[in-house]
């Protein structure tokens, strides 16, 4: 309760008895504010040249002849000394009345009390001036700070200048945003960083965090806070993940859950994303949670689908690499497909170009498959068509590093291999510039000395380098030699385990047929079903099952 008084202390018992009881009947439409704790305590030995607060804590208060009872409860009483600047002037001038309707009780709006002292007009125009002087002179522009309501004191700004630099953050980031001075230490900076530690953020990485995101000490841990964070657990992101999501996107504490970051999550799950796939996809790629999905998502979405990739397909390429999300649609996805197609990429074969490699999409790619069609053109001597179809089945090539795709082609040179032969073989399987050449020596030597085949074999199987020499090229060789059965490497290679084992058990050896080929956006084809299909209606089902069987 504050109390007003522009008479003389020394005429004001005898004139003017205090009458708390009296005087309190008409405040109770008015609450009073407690007073802030950020302000220093006032100094008694100072001379009195404003008001003069005196505080009674849980006093009781005796009644006065006449009245009904005691008050408890503290009292804060301020007093204007004669002299004072604010001595000749009324108080209440800071207090603005108005009345609701006619008839009604007044209502009243308390005087802003900041930060313990109540200022008048001129008091806080000296004070704005002192303490914009202080942050001149650490460096700080206070420009910004013109329309913001700053402490009374330099003793209390100097307290967050210094707070925040314990933090880690330099006066180059309180330039770059100076509103942050604007929070106060105790009802602002402290519960929010509180809160982060509370949720998982290290104190170590507090200052990093507000230096990425200095909005967030103006945020409200319940109401802004709290709520995204539970969101972001309802998406299934793991506890221990939550710390690691906001530090990477911190933007994410300042949208509304039932805006973009529901919207994006809706559409997502609507072309058949799983939502318990969202959750790995936050962890991975907070950013699509910001993205629009009118503008960004759903564009990408649709212009990937008229390329011939089934939703279904696109969907599973989303929840393992959500980061294609992010890619510009006009200036990096669409100028990437006209370059795939350019150097001779077939337009069938995007689809699946994009679903193997889909980091394609976002890649300099022009600069990338120049480089490497020169090279290829230049070391491995295959023309640009040649290069076109190692694209397409291994379109990671734009990627990969020269010296490495030269290695393994040194060894198969070295070999005795023509190279026009080591060309074709690339051509074939290219995924033999990927591999280790101890690894291929190992298989090689095997190929050699204990299976004993030509060059020529591998010429037309390169395959075969591809393949475990422990876990599948020994054990099923033992096997066949065991029985005796001669056969080409893809026959005994290229199939299943179950497979290869109907195929030891059968009477023959049945001619390779063609593999089954997927053609995305349709359906899985087996040429062999066919052929079967017209031979099975003059056969038995016992004839039936066992040509089955060995086709298989």
């Amino acid at each position: 309760m504050n109390l007003f008084f522009r008479r003389k202390p020394s005429s004001l018992a005898a004139n003017h008895p205090l009458n708390l009881a009296s005087s309190a009947a008409p405040l109770r439409h008015a609450p009073i504010s407690p007073p802030v704790a950020d302000s220093p305590p006032l100094d008694p030995s100072a001379e009195s040249t404003g008001p003069l607060e005196i505080s009674v804590s849980s006093a009781r208060v005796p009644p006065r002849h006449g009245s009904p009872a005691a008050v408890r409860g503290p009292c804060h009483i301020s007093l204007l000394v004669p002299g004072s600047p604010r001595a000749t002037r009324s108080p209440c001038s800071s207090v603005r009345a108005f009345s609701s309707g006619p008839g009604k009780l007044p209502e009243y709006e308390m005087p802003s009390v900041t930060w313990g002292v109540i200022q008048g007009r001129k008091e806080k125009l000296v004070s704005r001036v002192i303490i914009s002087d202080y942050l001149r002179s650490l460096g700080i522009v206070p420009d910004e700070l013109e329309h913001l309501e700053l402490p009374s004191t330099v003793e209390v700004m100097r307290e967050r200048v210094e707070f925040l630099q314990k933090l880690g953050l330099t006066v180059d980031d309180m330039n770059e945003y100076p509103l942050m001075l604007g929070c106060s230490v105790r009802k602002n900076t402290i519960p929010v960083l509180g809160y982060l530690e509370k949720i998982g953020v290290q104190r170590s990485k507090m200052g990093e965090f507000v230096k990425n995101y200095p909005q967030i000490l103006h945020a409200s841990v319940v109401v802004e806070l709290v709520p995204v964070v539970r969101f972001l657990r309802g998406l299934d992101v793991e506890r221990l993940d939550v710390p690691y999501v906001l530090q990477r996107y911190p933007e994410l504490l300042g949208f509304k859950l039932e805006g973009t970051m529901s919207t994006s999550v809706a559409y997502l799950v609507s072309i058949g994303v799983r939502p318990r796939d969202i959750g790995p996809m936050v962890t991975q790629y907070p950013y699509f949670l910001g993205m629009r999905v009118g503008t960004m998502i759903k564009p990408l979405v649709e212009y990937l689908i008229s390329l011939g990739i089934p939703k279904m397909v696109l969907a599973r390429i989303l929840e393992k690499r959500p980061y294609v999300l992010g890619y510009d649609l006009e200036e990096t996805v669409k100028p990437n497909v006209e370059t795939l197609l350019s150097f001779g990429i077939r337009k069938e074969v995007l689809p699946s170009v994009v679903a193997q490699y889909p980091q394609i999409l976002g890649l300099p790619l022009k600069a990338k498959l120049s480089s490497q069609q020169y090279f290829f053109t230049l070391k491995l001597k295959i023309d640009p068509d040649g290069f076109a179809r190692v694209v397409e089945k291994m379109p990671q090539i734009a990627s990969l590093n020269q010296s490495v795709i030269l290695k393994p082609v040194e060894f198969l040179r070295g070999r005795a291999i023509p190279v026009e032969d080591v060309a074709k073989m690339v051509v074939k399987c290219p995924q033999l510039v990927a591999l280790r050449v101890e690894l291929m020596k190992n298989s090689y030597y095997f190929f050699k000395s204990e299976m004993k085949r030509s060059i020529q074999e591998l010429v037309e199987f390169p395959e075969y380098f591809t393949y475990s020499l422990e876990l599948r090229i020994k054990p099923r060789y033992h096997k066949l030699a065991q029985k005796g059965i001669k056969c080409s490497l893809g026959w005994f290679l290229n199939c299943s385990d179950q497979r290869f084992e109907e195929r030891l058990q059968a009477d023959y050896i049945e001619t390779e047929t063609v593999g089954p080929s997927f053609c995305v956006g349709g359906k899985l084809e087996m040429p062999i079903c066919e052929i079967m299909s017209e031979e099975e209606e003059d056969e038995s089902d016992d004839e039936v099952l066992y040509r089955r069987t060995v086709s298989l």
